[in-house]
């Protein structure tokens, strides 16, 4: 189907992309881009960065209940991360304490220049691109500040054109895998947090520089758990308005899981993305785990 074609399928509330280098981004955020690449870092900032739909809720609230020394009050106390360089960018006072927790889902080629001046720690969790694409069209379904995805088919090819908000999941996932070699990037997949928990949280405490002891690691393994999360209605969304998010069309935090693009891909589509997945990761040493 066509662009022209295929607009009758995109409700008048839902906004179209704006671009900036080429990829593209939600308008807000291309709005407010003179802001953004003037934004200064510090020394000690911690920025996570993920595609999006990559477990980005997720390894928020790890990395909260970590440096709250899994204190659940604060943790409940305390925003989650600030909404920087993302949609709706919030605007960070300068009496801010440090360290400062950012997140953001630009890639890399994007990223404010005083975050590699300030020599920053990044956290990057990356995630398979099926389950991605399953996550992020059902997203986009029910998110009235994003594009409508259209329908199945055509969310595939949109997909794997890198026509969707932050640009394609492939240079995104390479991009940020290549700058662990210069920087200081921890980079997490997703797949490993679901499948060993305790063993990657252990990671970002060591990376953040948190000793912390057994008891309280299991505390967080529990809290940050997928069915803890989506009950926890500081997390899961639930008083967010129906004009920004119709959860009666899908959650927002829906599965969780690790290859549920099985019960969407059909067997063609599945050899097509495939084909076109090897083609563009042929370039890189990264590799995922499809399923569990």
């Amino acid at each position: 189907m066509s662009r022209e074609e295929g607009k009758e399928l995109k409700p008048e509330k839902h906004p179209e992309l704006g671009k900036v280098d080429g990829i593209p981004l939600p308008k807000t955020t291309c709005n407010e881009w003179s802001q953004i690449q003037g934004f200064q870092a510090r020394p000690d900032d911690l920025l996570i960065c993920t595609y999006p739909k990559a477990g980005t809720t997720w390894i928020q609230e790890i990395v909260d209940m970590v440096q709250q020394d899994g204190d659940l009050e604060k943790c409940q106390r305390a925003p989650l991360t600030l909404q920087i360089l993302a949609p709706r960018t919030s605007i960070i006072p300068k009496a801010m304490p440090s360290p400062r927790i950012l997140k953001t889902h630009l890639p890399v080629q994007l990223l404010p220049q005083s975050f590699w001046e300030q020599n920053c720690k990044f956290l990057y969790v990356a995630r398979n691109a099926k389950d991605c694409l399953v996550s992020y069209f059902h997203f986009q379904r029910m998110s009235k500040v994003n594009p409508h995805p259209g329908t199945w088919e055509e969310y595939i090819e949109t997909f794997m054109a890198g026509k969707v908000g932050w640009g394609p999941w492939y240079d995104h996932v390479k991009g940020w895998w290549k700058a662990k070699e210069t920087h200081c990037v921890l980079y997490l997949f997703y797949e490993d947090i679901k499948k060993d928990p305790k063993s990657e949280i252990r990671k970002v405490m060591q990376f953040i520089g948190k000793q912390l002891d057994e008891v309280t690691l299991d505390k967080i393994v529990h809290h940050t758990s997928f069915d803890i999360m989506k009950n926890n209605p500081l997390v899961n969304r639930a008083n967010v308005p129906m004009s920004i998010m119709d959860q009666s069309i899908s959650p927002f935090m829906r599965k969780g899981t690790v290859g549920d693009w099985k019960n969407h891909f059909t067997v063609a589509q599945n050899e097509r993305f495939n084909e076109d997945y090897q083609r563009k990761m042929a370039d890189t040493t990264l590799a995922f785990s499809m399923e569990m």
